[in-house]
């Protein structure tokens, strides 16, 4: 038999919707603010010689330089204000992530509730701003040092250019990061990964004409291009299957005595996501990776022959890039579930509640049996990240296919909108219970 909000959230239609107000203005928000940042993808960066660059990034793109634009939206292509995007504050979040769990004073901070976390979020701003100026710096020194057929690709070079780029780009990279936190608040989900889904998704039709242009040419076959397609759309189906897949470990709850009543006890179920780190560990890993391969190519030392064979065992289809992408995204899976989904905590609650897991005993036991549960789940959904997101790298390297086709682009695409679906749907779900609250009152005051 359906539950009651199982019956309420088949109810919903587009009439509800339609009265769904501050639903309505959230989805506008959360629509301009994209909106905003995709105007942003295309103002340039002062002193760029915008045909030169062009020249450039197609002289050196198909590698790293290829990734990296792709999770900046096309801004790195075009050399924009938001050439760094979001990536220096997911490298900040990643390195206090971490400095939760190694260093101390970070770590009490974390169980102060929410005043840590709200100095913990401020320590990641402080960060953000330091990486993306080190970054920044790099980026500019790196441009005046780039030539091509028909120049230089930087103007004027000189110190007032790298500290115009530095602050063009450091104030590009901080307004995106206040625009996520904006788009977490008043939106409908978290803020920093629609960012990258706008920016990946505005630059998938382009992708789409370039493959085609490419069997155009002779470069894909009618089989080939089939093929292409047919396994985009079967990684798309996996990650849909594996994200909604779920461990239900079943809880019974005893009856109790309310009063003079006798309360029957309650079945219900524990249920643990296969992949509870969901899009986070393909991210943080491309972005550890990116981070010193992009200093590498921009700061001008790749000629060195140590440097030059660094960044080609890290390019894609090397094993080396594999074997370190693949280990990056398990470690990032298991760390990750690890901060999200604390075992002992939902043991305890289940004790204070009077739930407990048939044939195993309240507390440590039950603290045990989730972990261990918990642990073989997140294996299988750290195998299947390393799946869909390293076989179709292999793919890119092998037939040059565009980076939008990617396993981490289609993860992030579909992710994001499972997890906005799902929070337009609760908030529509709230709005009814309201409304349905507001009718009983009404009912209630005529009687």
């Amino acid at each position: 038999m359906a539950s009651a909000a199982e019956q309420l959230a088949a109810n919903i239609n587009l009439g509800a919707f339609a009265k769904a107000r501050e639903l309505k203005q959230r989805l506008l928000f959360v629509l301009g603010a994209l909106i905003v940042y995709r105007i942003g993808t295309y103002v340039p960066i002062p002193g760029i010689d915008p045909i030169v660059w062009q020249e450039i990034f197609t002289q050196r793109g198909g590698g790293i330089l290829d990734m990296f634009n792709m999770f900046s939206g096309g801004a790195l292509q075009r050399m924009t204000l938001f050439a760094l995007n979001i990536m220096p504050y997911i490298s900040a979040s990643i390195i206090l992530q971490l400095g939760t769990s190694m260093v101390p004073r970070l770590e009490a901070m974390k169980k102060e509730g929410e005043l840590g976390r709200l100095k913990i979020n401020q320590y990641t701003r402080y960060l953000t701003v330091i990486l993306a100026a080190v970054q920044a710096y790099g980026l500019a020194v790196g441009l005046e040092r780039m030539q091509a057929g028909s120049g230089s690709a930087v103007i004027d070079p000189g110190l007032f250019f790298r500290i115009s780029t530095v602050i063009t780009i450091v104030g590009g990279t901080v307004f995106l990061m206040w625009l996520g936190e904006q788009i977490t608040t008043r939106g409908v989900g978290n803020g920093i990964s629609l960012i990258i889904f706008a920016g990946i998704v505005a630059e998938l039709p382009r992708a789409i004409v370039g493959t085609l242009e490419l069997g155009r040419q002779g470069t894909f076959n009618f089989i080939e291009l089939l093929a292409l397609f047919t396994m985009v759309i079967a990684v798309i189906g996996l990650i849909v299957f594996m994200e909604r897949a779920q461990r239900r470990i079943p809880v019974q709850y005893p009856r109790r005595q309310a009063g003079n009543a006798m309360t029957a006890g309650q079945q219900s179920h524990l249920p643990l996501k296969l992949n509870t780190a969901g899009v986070i560990p393909p991210i943080f890993a491309s972005s550890l990776l990116l981070l010193p391969l992009t200093m590498v190519n921009f700061a001008g030392v790749a000629n060195s022959d140590s440097m030059a064979t660094v960044s080609r065992f890290l390019q894609h289809g090397q094993p080396t890039y594999m074997l370190m992408y693949g280990g990056l995204i398990a470690f990032f899976c298991f760390f990750y579930t690890a901060i999200v989904f604390n075992p002992t905590e939902n043991a305890d609650m289940l004790k204070k509640h009077g739930g407990f897991v048939p044939g195993i005993r309240p507390g440590k036991a039950t603290a045990d049996y989730i972990d261990t549960v918990l642990t073989r789940i997140t294996a299988v959904g750290a195998l299947y990240l390393i799946l869909i997101c390293l076989l179709p790298e292999f793919m890119i390297a092998k037939y040059n296919m565009p980076f939008y086709f990617g396993g981490t682009s289609l993860l992030i695409v579909v992710t994001v909108t499972i997890d906005t679906v799902a929070q337009i749907h609760s908030h529509l779900i709230a709005h009814q219970y309201e409304g349905l609250i507001k009718k009983a009152k009404l009912k209630g005051g005529k009687r």
